[in-house]
């Protein structure tokens, strides 16, 4: 397990415009070393914050987009196109005004696909998808993202993996179908905690009042099955992305030196 690293911004704006030129930043070191780069997005209001500053950031065109494989953490199980899905709203803020390849966009299922209503079957459809894109090098059956992004709930929970429920305590599969999940719509598609430890960066972001509590408890030694953001580590790095609200509450133990 990497030691969790804190960068606290001002406000969720600047926190945003940061964690794009992080991302940007990233993803070209990656292409760099290796020609490609592979990214898991995530939803809810940080994450699309993030992908509207990424896509007004003059350096956005220092991506090369056609290879960048994108993936996601998790899903609303619900029609093609509806506006609640994540996949539609990554599409709004970023994804249609850059230059991808469509084959690498990696969308979960929705519940219309060819799976149709069965969730289970969709979680399955994807984790094979994402084990036909891991190498002999790769952990866990899943590739190794060079950056995979959490928004935090106000509950501690990540992706669609909820306290105390099943999908948190999974140990075996990296993507599961959520049933009965306490945010609506209650079926959901997610990865798993051995996923998502299986990237070698994970960011964590949170901003807001109403994730104050969330930060504090997940980065105070809570347990993964009642606070699973605090289960949620990558293989190289742990960064915990914050603006001073969600900060508030962390012991000052916890408080970086320096933030910005």
């Amino acid at each position: 397990m990497t030691p969790p690293q804190l960068v606290v911004h001002r406000d969720k704006e600047l926190m945003a415009q940061a964690a794009a030129a992080r991302l940007i930043t990233r993803i070209v070191d990656a292409q760099a070393a290796r020609g490609h780069a592979s990214v898991v997005l995530t939803g809810g209001r940080n994450g699309n914050g993030l992908l509207a500053a990424l896509a007004a950031a003059p350096a956005r065109d220092a991506v090369d987009w056609a290879r960048l494989d994108l993936w996601w953490g998790d899903e609303r199980f619900l029609p093609e196109g509806d506006p609640e899905r994540n996949v539609t709203q990554a599409r709004e803020a970023l994804l249609d005004a850059v230059p991808l390849d469509p084959a690498r966009v990696h969308a979960m299922p929705a519940s219309d696909g060819p799976y149709g209503e069965d969730v289970d079957e969709a979680a399955a459809a994807y984790a094979a998808e994402l084990a036909a894109a891991a190498g002999p090098e790769d952990h866990g059956g899943v590739p190794a993202f060079d950056v995979l992004m959490l928004g935090v709930g106000p509950d501690t929970h990540v992706a669609s993996l909820f306290p105390e429920l099943p999908a948190v305590r999974e140990t075996e599969r990296t993507v599961v179908g959520v049933h009965g999940a306490p945010k609506p719509p209650p079926v959901r598609v997610s990865l798993t905690l051995p996923a998502i430890r299986a990237a070698r960066e994970v960011w964590l972001l949170a901003a807001g009042e109403d994730k104050a509590e969330a930060a504090a408890i997940a980065l105070s030694g809570a347990g993964e099955i009642q606070a699973p953001a605090a289960g949620a580590y990558g293989r190289s790095r742990t960064l915990w992305l914050l603006d001073a609200a969600a900060a508030s509450q962390l012991p000052r133990a916890l408080y970086p030196p320096a933030s910005a």
